[in-house]
């Protein structure tokens, strides 16, 4: 599944489903799908994400692999770097007062 992520004051961004859902709760909602956060709460999900993204931005944060193996030497990718699309998106809704929505 994937999740878009829409604002009027930034470009869509599109994620892998639970990925998304992981940062969607890290913001402070529920995770629910599809959501959406008012102009004016926006800059408290903002600062919820960036707070869990500094207290542990080296956090592997991949999509789930159907079939995980102990031999795996594939890159893993950062909270920080997963969230970053995201905190840029948020920033830019708060500049604006724009709400945020996600299906």
């Amino acid at each position: 599944m994937l999740i878009r992520f829409e604002t009027p004051a930034y470009a869509t961004i599109t994620m892998f489903g639970d990925v998304a859902v992981t940062l969607i709760k890290l913001m402070g909602h529920s995770g629910a799908v599809p959501g959406a956060l008012l102009a004016e709460d926006v800059p408290a999900a903002l600062a919820r994400l960036k707070h869990a993204v500094a207290e542990h931005p080296d956090a592997t944060l991949d999509p789930a692999a159907p079939t995980p193996s102990k031999n795996d030497d594939s890159p893993h990718v950062s909270l920080a770097h997963r969230a970053l699309p995201l905190i840029e998106l948020l920033e830019a809704a708060a500049r604006e007062g724009e709400n945020v929505m996600w299906e």
